[in-house]
Order: structure tokens, then C-alpha cells, then sequence
């Protein structure tokens, strides 16, 4: 074997090694950062309180729970609110509101477990929330207020809407019907099924607890935005509802001490999505309801102005439900229960000791999981010892104000009213015990996460092994990749870096396409040139060009695109509701937005009827037409659909006068994916064959256009102008006959700028759904994931498709003499093809390697850090996105599979 051969092979082991390496690291770092958490099992009792004698008796005996999904405070509190029969409740007393503050993860299922559990739940549960058929997450052997009504024996316990309930409680429902959470493109049916049980329900007398779980208004946050046509419609039906319950308990008399609560389990965000941290996202609004509470509490006003800190009346933790039902109901608090007893509900017992009583066998409870913690001996200190006078650790501190407090109870034994005095200060405890708890929900495995990150070093490795095997550059060629991987890595460790880190890449892209384009300042390059035919003919200051443009003119136009794309959408957490490019169209200009994407559409048949003039005349245009003509159509009714009000002009003209007037959105979108898959497969049988869909185009352009349409209808309508800004920049990289060390760094870049520019972020709220179901009709884990995946990365991987037509184009020109456009010397000689795509892959493997290493020791070193959960454990989930969907999936696998049948 030659020492050229062995090297090669080498260097393909290590590289294969490295790519394997990184799911492995991934998956052991991840068994050690996402631990369940160590809870207690069992129903809790009334413990014994002689002082107090029996629990105090509860006020109601049944309860109605209506979760409005995404239920934002000001949806309910703010002027311009659609609930205005639930704010009559609130001015004549009949409702107390409250405005609950939901930690991140801000998902359903995690959501869920706060509210009926009291707990803190993992935030692994953020992905077990995406999957529908898990059964890891049940809560069958925990304590909650739904076991408990269960095990008080006195009805039935019934459930309809949101199935996730079915899934974290299963077999305690006597009745139900479930309605997936997934599919967003439904905001009618899926609450429809819930309320059709609501009448037969109030009528019966068997049941001691009726769970309602509303999705609508949830899907119309994804599609829309909060500010979406259909919201205030939505909210009006959802207060309907609360009308009709509230009705019926005033007038029939099986529901006279039934006590109704409405919430929301997280609100969104000014995109309509959720999962982060902002303050819309954690603030849903918190009513509860009855006529018995006209005697304890006065009026209040509503509604109320508009508040950007979604912060309206009193705000409690969503945690704070579970002990507050167990008072007003009558069972023991919830054995995990890290919540508080709500003080304004106190009034509803009259004697002290009842008052007393609740909030201490609340803060009873609590002690267990403190003593379970940190040990029973932590809490045996002398209010007056030195430990107290100068605590060390937080839980000493909070040891000792136990003491205080519990001294203090006992002046209230012979006192005629309850002490405001210990009122507060036991609600400050429980609440100091609850943010302290709060802290300490994990138990991470740290020998599991070095293990993680020793994998991900050796991963490191064989990467930058890979990388000098098969990439024969000079050490000064590597400095670009190299500074810009080991910045990230620093950045990775500051949170606002992490939450702002789109500005890393828009002005790492930006700096680089302009010292590309101040190295080849010379020459010009004629219209057609690699980036489309794969052919290159540069000429130099002293030849005559004809038809030829400037490359200063291309890289002019580049660095404008660039600094356009930087505008189209805020994104981070500071500047995520600021103005921008796209929000500019959408609420000033929608004719200006249609002509752009109408622009867009007809770039795109450009480009199609090009690639396609291979087929009979005739019949070459007709497949471009019916293609792009199916997919503008489908994007019109979308829009038609979700926004109405943007659909205007001619994009009304085009509406009214569509031939497939009348089809559902499910089978226009099925269409466009039937016509991209057999235009596909057509293109693949030619390349197979040896044959040529066009006569100037290679046949492997055809499906990087195809997938250009599919990214268009997978995106929204906002962003689709973002392709032509996308082709530009092509265009520019394709003049510049980049060397393969330059390309590969070009391509990390742009790939990372443009997931931010369509909107992306590190936050779990930035997930967009609005085409996640196109052409879904009931939930599919595989195929949700798959749209889900191409509408956000829908940037990322065009650059993957147009960096593999740039790699064809240098392979076409591999071994030839002719003397490059980045001043090397003549007769340097380009790589062989199956070498190019090696080395490219190899470049990218080494970033992607070194990210996954460094964010996992920043969550490592930053574990007990404030923002552990909303940054940097976010954070960890996009890299495993990144890394296994961007590199794994679509750079390494599409990315080799268009390189193989580009080489045919």
C-alpha cells in the first residue's frame, strides 16, 4: 500500500471515528445532566398536629380545572381582551386572579407537573414532552391533588382535551377523551371534542373532579402570533365556556360547593411560541372562581392596561396550586409539593388555629424533602447559636428562620386573630424553601458528564488528526476555522453570549466575506460561472471581458445581502421583540411582502424550467409551472388560513381566482411534496442513466432547486424572500474560486447565520411550529419531526446543498494547472474529488467536535449557575441538534450523497 493510500485510509478511519463519537458523547453526558430527580412515593396523610386537634373542614367538594393552553395574563386581565364575561367575575368578586409564574422549561407536560404535583419538575421533560408515545414521564406513583380527590372516594374523576393528562395520570380517570397537543393547524375541532362533554358532565351528580385541557388558543399562538386575527375570537369562546360552568354552578345545586379554577400551564412569546424564559412566556393568568368567594373578597378592577411585564393583581408560583387546592378541598398536601399555600385564602376559615394549622402542616411538609436533603441535623440549630448569627450556606440560613418562625406560632395559640406579622413571615419561608429547592432539582452523575466530555475530546482528536492526513495546507490556512472555533468555545461559557450569540455569526460572516472579497479584488467573472454551470474562466486586469461583471460589484452586493439578512428578523432575548425588516412588511407593507415572495416564486421557476429543459419541450415548463404554481397556491391559503388580513392585492386577486379553490391545506401540501418527490426521483434516474435533465445545467443543480421550493413551503411567508438574499451570496462564493480549506469555512458560517436569520435562537420558544403539520393530518412523531426540522434549519441545509454544488465544481477542475484566483502559485494541483469532500467534512467535524466539547464543560463548570435551566441546558439541546441533525444528518449524510451522485 502506497504511504498516499495509507494516509488516506487513515485519516477516513479517524473521520469515521470522530462522527461516531459524537452521538456517544452526547448520549453519556446527557444520562448525567438529565437525571430524574429522587421523589418520594406514596400518598401523603395528615400528620399528627395535637396543638390543632383535626384539619380544618374544607369549603368546597368538588372542583372543575380548565387549563386554556398558552392562557397569557393580559389574554385575560388586559383591555382588549376577548374573557369579558370572566372580568365581570373579577369586579364583582365572583373570580380572584392571579397572575402564575411558570419556570422554564415553559412546555405543556412539565407545566403540568408543577400544577398538580407541586413539584419541580425535570427539565428533561421538555423532550419527553415532544413524544407522544412516551411512558416514562407518568406520575402514576406520585402524589398529587388528582390521587388525592381519587383516594377521598367521594366521585368520579373525569378528564377532556389535551392528552398529555392521560399520560403523566394513567387508569385515575373514570372518564375521558383525549386530544393530542401536536397538532397545531387545528383550532377548531380539537376543542370542540372537549366542549361537547361539558353539558352532559354538569348535569351529572357522580363525579368529584372534571379536568378540561382547551389547545386551541395555544395552536392559533403558533401559527399567528399572540396578535393573530383569530386570538380574540378564541379567547371570546374560551370565556364562553368559563360562563357556562360558572352558570351552572350558581343554579344547580349538586355544584353549590364545587370550586372552579382557570389557568393556563405557560403564556408565549411575541412569536407565539413557548418553552423559554421571557416574561410572557412565564406569566399565564390564574383565576379562581365560585360565588362563595363574593363573601371574602371585594371586587377588583378590570380590566386592566396593558403591562409589558404580564404582571397583573398578585403573582404566585404555579406550585403554589397544589397546596392551596389541598386547603380548599380538604386533603393532605402533595408528598413533593415545594409550593405555598396562597394567603388570600385564609379568610375562608375564621378561627386563628385553622389558619395556623394550614400554613404549618404546609411547611411541614416541605421540611420532610429539606430534611431528605440536606440531613435532620442541619435544622437542630439555637436561633442564637453562631451558625445562625453568620450562616455559611443558604439552608442554614433558612434552618434558622424556621426556628424563628416556629417560635413565633406559638404566640398565636392565645391570640384572637391570626399575627399578619407570621403570616408574612411563614409565607417568606416557604417561599425562601421553595427557591432554594428549586435550585437543588437535579442530582447530577458528574463522573458521567467527564466521562461525556473525555468522548468528546477523543472525538476532538481524531478530527484535527483526520484533518492533517488529508488536507495539505500550510498552518497559516487553518488560523480563520481555527480562531473562529475556539471563540465559540470561550463564548459558550458567558450566558449572554450564549442567548445573543447570533451577533457572533453575523459579524464572523460579515468580516470574512469581506476579507474574501479584498483578497480577490482584481478581475472579473462572466454571468455564468461555477456556481450554476460548473465552469469557471476567470480573466485578469489585462484582458477584455465581455458580459463579465466586476467582482468588486459581486462582493458589493454580497456584504449588502449579508447586512440585509442581519435585519430581517430580531432574534436573542434583549432585542427578540424589537422592530425588524419582517415585522416592517408585515404590519406596513403587505403588498411590498408579496411582491418580494411572488419575486421569490419566479426566481425559483427561473431556476426549475432551466434545469428541466432536458424533457420534451412542452412538458419541461408544464412540470416547473405546476411545481411552483402548487406551492405558491398552497402558500397563499396558509396565509389565507392564519393571517387573513395579509392577504390582500393581488395575492386576494390570485385567492379568489386559484383552480384548486375549495382543497384543504392537507392535500394542497401533499401535492407540492407528491410533485418535489417525483421531480426528485426523475432527477435521481437520470443521474443513475448517465443522461441530463438540461442541456447546460448539471442535473445535480435540478435537486438543490427542488429542495430551494421545498425550504420555501416549509417556511414562513415572511422568510421566503430570505432564498433570493441566500442565492446571491452563492453566487458571490461561486466567483470567487474558493480553495477547499476557504470553502468549508464559508460554509460553516453562512450555515449558522442563516439559521439565526430565519429566526432561530437558543430558546426553546424559538422553535417554530406554524409548518410543522403541513400535510399532516393526525400526529406522526417521525414526519412532524422531519418538517419541524427542515422549517427551522431551512437556511442551514441550503447552504449544505450549495456548498456540495461548489465542491462538484472544484472537483470538475481537480489536477488541472490553470492558476487559482487566491494567488497560488501555477501548477498547484486541487485535491482529488473523493479527497475534497473528506477534507470538507473533516474541517466541519472538527468544529462540531470542539462545540459539542465546549458546551458540554460550560454546563459542567456552570451547573449551579442561576441560568442552568433557561440558557445553558437550552443550549445543550440546540447543540445536539446541530451536531447530530446538521453535521451527522444533513452535512455528512445528504451532504455525501449529493457529492456521490454529483461525481456519477
Amino acid at each position: 500500500m502506497t504511504p498516499r493510500r495509507h494516509g488516506t485510509l487513515t485519516s477516513t478511519l479517524l473521520l469515521v471515528a470522530a462522527n461516531a463519537l459524537i452521538p456517544v458523547a452526547i448520549f453519556v453526558f446527557a444520562t448525567g445532566f438529565f437525571p430524574y430527580k429522587p421523589l418520594f412515593s406514596g400518598l401523603a396523610g395528615y400528620g399528627p398536629l395535637p396543638e390543632y386537634g383535626d384539619p380544618p373542614a374544607p369549603p368546597f367538594d368538588a372542583l372543575v380545572f380548565m387549563v386554556v393552553d398558552a392562557l397569557r395574563s393580559d389574554f385575560v386581565y388586559a383591555e382588549n381582551s376577548g374573557f369579558q364575561y370572566t372580568q365581570e367575575l373579577i369586579r364583582n368578586g365572583g373570580a380572584m386572579p392571579f397572575t402564575a409564574h411558570a419556570t422554564s422549561p415553559t412546555v405543556t407536560m412539565p407545566r403540568l407537573k408543577a400544577i398538580t404535583t407541586g413539584s419541580i419538575p425535570s427539565f428533561l421533560d421538555v423532550v419527553l414532552n415532544l413524544d407522544e408515545g412516551d411512558g416514562s414521564s407518568s406520575l402514576a406513583s406520585q402524589d398529587s391533588w388528582l390521587a388525592q380527590m381519587k383516594a377521598k372516594g367521594a366521585g368520579k374523576l373525569v378528564m377532556y382535551g389535551d392528552d398529555t393528562w392521560l399520560k403523566l395520570f394513567p387508569g385515575i380517570f373514570d372518564r375521558s377523551e383525549g386530544t393530542t397537543s401536536f397538532f397545531v393547524s387545528d383550532f377548531t375541532e380539537v376543542d370542540n371534542n372537549v366542549t361537547r362533554h361539558i353539558s352532559d358532565e354538569l348535569a351529572r351528580d357522580d363525579w368529584n373532579t372534571m379536568v378540561l385541557h382547551y389547545l386551541g388558543l395555544d395552536h392559533i399562538g403558533h401559527k399567528g402570533g399572540p396578535r393573530s386575527s383569530h386570538m380574540i375570537g378564541k379567547q371570546a369562546e374560551m370565556d364562553g365556556i368559563v360562563e357556562q360552568i360558572f352558570s351552572a354552578i350558581e343554579s344547580q345545586n349538586h355544584l353549590q360547593s364545587t370550586l372552579f379554577v382557570v389557568c393556563g400551564d405557560h403564556g408565549m412569546n411575541d412569536a407565539g411560541n413557548h418553552g423559554g424564559s421571557s416574561s410572557g412566556e412565564t406569566s399565564p393568568a390564574l383565576v379562581f372562581m365560585s360565588p362563595k368567594l363574593r363573601a371574602h373578597k371585594t371586587g377588583l378592577q378590570s380590566p386592566l392596561p396593558e403591562h409589558e411585564s404580564f404582571q397583573y393583581y398578585t403573582a404566585v408560583e404555579q406550585s403554589d396550586l397544589a397546596p392551596t387546592l389541598a386547603a380548599l378541598l380538604g386533603f393532605p398536601v402533595p408528598k413533593n409539593n415545594l409550593g405555598a399555600l396562597i394567603p388570600d385564602f385564609l379568610s375562608f376559615w375564621p378561627n386563628v388555629n385553622d389558619q395556623a394549622q394550614l400554613l404549618m402542616r404546609n411547611a411541614y411538609q416541605i421540611l420532610d424533602i429539606i430534611n431528605a436533603t440536606f440531613g435532620r441535623e442541619v435544622f437542630d440549630l439555637n436561633p442564637t447559636s453562631e451558625a445562625c448569627t453568620a450562616p455559611e450556606t443558604d439552608y442554614q440560613e433558612l434552618a434558622c428562620e424556621w426556628q424563628q418562625v416556629s417560635l413565633m406560632v406559638k404566640s398565636i395559640e392565645a391570640a384572637d386573630q391570626i399575627n399578619p406579622e407570621w403570616v408574612y413571615s411563614m409565607s417568606k419561608w416557604l417561599s425562601r424553601a421553595q427557591s432554594i429547592m428549586s435550585g437543588m432539582a437535579s442530582n447530577y452523575d458528574v463522573s458521567r458528564l467527564v466521562l461525556g466530555q473525555v468522548i468528546a475530546a477523543v472525538a476532538v482528536v481524531c478530527a484535527l488528526t483526520a484533518v492533517g492526513l488529508c488536507i495539505p495546507e500550510k498552518a497559516a490556512s487553518f488560523i480563520p476555522l481555527g480562531a473562529i472555533t475556539i471563540a465559540y468555545g470561550i463564548m459558550m461559557f458567558a450566558s449572554s453570549y450564549v442567548e445573543e450569540e447570533h451577533h457572533f455569526w453575523y459579524w464572523a460572516t460579515s468580516a470574512w466575506l469581506g476579507f474574501l472579497a479584498l483578497k480577490r479584488a482584481r478581475g472579473c467573472v462572466p454571468f455564468r460561472y461555477c456556481a450554476h454551470g460548473l465552469e469557471l474562466t476567470l480573466c485578469g486586469r489585462k484582458n477584455h471581458c465581455n458580459s463579465r461583471v466586476p467582482r468588486e460589484l459581486l462582493a458589493l452586493l454580497a456584504l449588502v445581502c449579508t447586512r440585509q439578512l442581519r435585519s430581517w428578523n430580531q432574534t436573542g432575548q434583549k432585542f427578540a421583540g424589537e422592530p425588524d425588516t419582517a415585522k416592517y412588511l408585515v404590519t406596513r407593507d403587505p403588498t411590498g411582502l408579496w411582491l418580494l415572495v411572488g419575486a421569490t416564486y419566479f426566481w425559483i421557476y427561473r431556476q426549475l424550467s432551466q434545469r428541466l429543459d432536458g424533457l420534451p419541450a412542452p412538458l419541461g415548463i408544464a412540470c416547473a409551472s405546476a411545481l411552483v404554481l402548487a406551492a405558491l397556491t398552497f402558500k397563499v391559503a396558509f396565509t389565507q388560513e392564519d393571517a387573513p388580513e395579509l392577504v390582500t392585492g393581488l395575492a386576494k386577486i390570485f385567492m379568489d381566482f386559484n383552480p384548486a379553490q375549495g382543497q384543504s391545506l392537507i392535500s394542497r401540501a401533499r401535492t407540492v411534496f407528491l410533485g418535489l418527490g417525483l421531480a426528485t426521483a426523475c432527477a435521481l434516474c437520470f443521474i443513475v442513466s448517465r443522461r441530463r435533465l438540461s442541456v447546460k445545467h448539471p442535473t445535480i443543480e435540478t435537486i438543490h432547486y427542488l429542495y430551494v421550493l421545498l425550504a420555501m413551503t416549509q417556511s414562513r411567508l415572511t422568510n421566503i424572500p430570505l432564498f433570493l438574499t441566500l442565492a446571491a451570496q452563492h453566487e458571490f462564493l461561486g466567483s470567487l474560486d474558493l480553495r477547499p480549506i476557504e470553502l468549508s469555512t464559508s460554509s460553516l458560517l453562512l450555515q449558522h447565520m442563516a439559521f439565526f436569520t430565519f429566526g432561530g435562537s437558543n430558546a426553546i420558544s424559538s422553535v417554530d411550529l406554524s409548518n410543522a403539520y403541513n400535510g399532516v393530518a393526525d400526529y406522526d412523531a417521525a414526519a412532524v419531526g422531519s418538517l419541524t426540522f427542515v422549517s427551522n434549519w431551512a437556511g442551514p441545509i441550503f447552504w449544505t446543498s450549495a456548498t456540495t454544488l461548489l465542491l462538484l465544481c472544484q472537483r470538475k477542475r481537480r489536477g488541472t494547472t490553470t492558476g487559482t484566483g487566491s494567488g497560488e502559485a501555477v501548477g498547484t494541483a486541487l485535491p482529488r474529488g473523493r479527497d475534497l469532500f473528506s477534507g470538507h467534512v473533516a474541517l466541519l467535524t472538527v468544529f462540531a467536535t470542539c462545540s459539542v466539547a465546549a458546551v458540554m464543560a460550560a454546563c459542567t463548570v456552570l451547573r449551579t449557575h442561576l441560568f442552568i435551566w433557561t440558557v445553558f441546558s437550552p443550549k445543550y439541546l440546540y447543540c445536539i441538534a446541530w451536531s447530530v441533525g446538521q453535521h451527522l444528518l444533513v452535512n455528512v449524510g445528504v451532504g455525501g450523497l449529493l457529492f456521490g451522485l454529483g461525481s456519477l
